[in-house]
Protein backbone atom coordinates (compact mmCIF):
# COMPACT_ATOMS: atom_id res chain seq x y z
CA UNK A 1 0.00 0.00 0.00
CA UNK A 2 1.08 3.56 -0.64
CA UNK A 3 0.42 5.94 2.38
CA UNK A 4 0.46 9.49 2.65
CA UNK A 5 0.93 10.49 6.51
CA UNK A 6 -0.24 14.12 6.68
CA UNK A 7 0.92 15.87 9.62
CA UNK A 8 4.08 13.65 9.81
CA UNK A 9 6.78 14.60 12.56
CA UNK A 10 10.00 13.94 13.43
CA UNK A 11 9.07 14.25 16.73
CA UNK A 12 9.13 10.75 17.68
CA UNK A 13 6.58 10.60 20.94
CA UNK A 14 4.11 11.84 18.14
CA UNK A 15 1.73 10.02 16.23
CA UNK A 16 2.37 11.51 13.58
CA UNK A 17 5.85 10.09 13.70
CA UNK A 18 4.81 6.48 15.12
CA UNK A 19 2.70 6.35 12.22
CA UNK A 20 5.31 6.58 9.68
CA UNK A 21 7.70 3.88 11.50
CA UNK A 22 4.83 1.44 11.62
CA UNK A 23 3.63 1.70 7.86
CA UNK A 24 7.55 1.17 7.32
CA UNK A 25 7.91 -1.74 9.59
CA UNK A 26 4.85 -3.31 7.81
CA UNK A 27 6.43 -2.66 4.55
CA UNK A 28 4.14 -0.40 3.15
CA UNK A 29 5.61 2.75 0.70
CA UNK A 30 5.55 5.94 3.29
CA UNK A 31 5.06 9.27 2.18
CA UNK A 32 5.58 11.99 4.94
CA UNK A 33 3.77 15.40 4.25
CA UNK A 34 4.45 18.60 6.76
CA UNK A 35 6.00 21.63 4.71
CA UNK A 36 8.41 22.29 7.37
CA UNK A 37 10.73 19.28 7.28
CA UNK A 38 12.83 18.02 4.62
CA UNK A 39 13.33 14.66 5.54
CA UNK A 40 10.94 12.54 8.46
CA UNK A 41 12.84 8.98 9.73
CA UNK A 42 14.80 9.05 6.58
CA UNK A 43 12.09 9.94 4.00
CA UNK A 44 11.93 12.37 1.89
CA UNK A 45 9.29 14.85 3.40
CA UNK A 46 6.61 16.46 1.11
CA UNK A 47 5.21 19.56 1.14
CA UNK A 48 1.71 18.87 -0.32
CA UNK A 49 0.42 15.66 -0.85
CA UNK A 50 -0.07 17.25 -4.49
CA UNK A 51 3.55 17.10 -4.45
CA UNK A 52 4.08 12.98 -4.32
CA UNK A 53 4.66 11.62 -7.81
CA UNK A 54 2.45 8.40 -6.96
CA UNK A 55 -0.56 7.32 -6.53
CA UNK A 56 -1.43 7.42 -3.05
CA UNK A 57 -4.43 4.54 -1.73
CA UNK A 58 -4.76 5.69 1.76
CA UNK A 59 -3.76 9.02 3.49
CA UNK A 60 -3.66 9.62 7.53
CA UNK A 61 -4.29 12.96 8.71
CA UNK A 62 -2.28 13.92 12.15
CA UNK A 63 -3.53 17.44 12.04
CA UNK A 64 -5.95 19.39 14.03
CA UNK A 65 -9.48 19.84 12.09
CA UNK A 66 -8.73 23.02 11.50
CA UNK A 67 -5.52 22.37 9.55
CA UNK A 68 -7.46 18.98 8.49
CA UNK A 69 -10.49 20.69 6.60
CA UNK A 70 -8.35 23.06 4.03
CA UNK A 71 -6.81 19.97 3.04
CA UNK A 72 -9.79 17.74 1.64
CA UNK A 73 -10.12 19.32 -1.79
CA UNK A 74 -6.34 18.26 -2.54
CA UNK A 75 -6.96 15.14 -1.26
CA UNK A 76 -10.08 14.71 -3.55
CA UNK A 77 -8.08 16.54 -6.58
CA UNK A 78 -4.87 13.69 -5.88
CA UNK A 79 -7.54 10.59 -5.73
CA UNK A 80 -6.67 8.94 -2.78
CA UNK A 81 -9.08 6.00 -2.32
CA UNK A 82 -9.18 6.15 1.24
CA UNK A 83 -8.70 8.50 4.53
CA UNK A 84 -8.00 8.05 7.76
CA UNK A 85 -9.19 10.45 10.34
CA UNK A 86 -7.28 9.56 13.32
CA UNK A 87 -8.14 10.73 16.64
CA UNK A 88 -8.84 14.23 17.51
CA UNK A 89 -8.27 15.26 13.51
CA UNK A 90 -12.06 14.88 13.33
CA UNK A 91 -14.73 17.46 13.75
CA UNK A 92 -18.50 17.64 12.45
CA UNK A 93 -17.81 20.38 9.39
CA UNK A 94 -14.85 18.33 8.48
CA UNK A 95 -16.51 14.72 8.01
CA UNK A 96 -19.26 17.22 6.35
CA UNK A 97 -16.74 18.24 4.08
CA UNK A 98 -15.47 15.25 3.49
CA UNK A 99 -19.06 13.91 2.79
CA UNK A 100 -20.02 16.05 0.17
CA UNK A 101 -16.63 16.00 -1.66
CA UNK A 102 -16.90 12.30 -2.00
CA UNK A 103 -14.19 11.25 0.05
CA UNK A 104 -14.35 7.35 1.49
CA UNK A 105 -13.42 8.08 4.88
CA UNK A 106 -12.47 6.18 8.06
CA UNK A 107 -12.77 7.41 11.73
CA UNK A 108 -10.23 5.61 13.44
CA UNK A 109 -6.49 5.07 14.42
CA UNK A 110 -4.72 4.24 11.19
CA UNK A 111 -2.12 2.52 13.32
CA UNK A 112 -4.17 0.18 15.09
CA UNK A 113 -6.03 -0.69 11.62
CA UNK A 114 -2.69 -1.97 10.10
CA UNK A 115 -2.28 -4.15 13.58
CA UNK A 116 0.02 -2.44 14.91
CA UNK A 117 0.23 -0.64 18.86
CA UNK A 118 0.97 2.93 19.13
CA UNK A 119 2.41 1.90 22.55
CA UNK A 120 5.10 -0.14 21.39
CA UNK A 121 6.84 2.83 19.70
Amino acid sequence: MKIAIIGASNNREKYGNIAVRSYIKQGHTVYPVNPKEEEIEGLKAYKSILDIPDEIDRASIYLSPKIGISLLDEIQKKGIKEVFLNPGSESKELIEKAEKLGLNFVIACSIVDINENPNDY
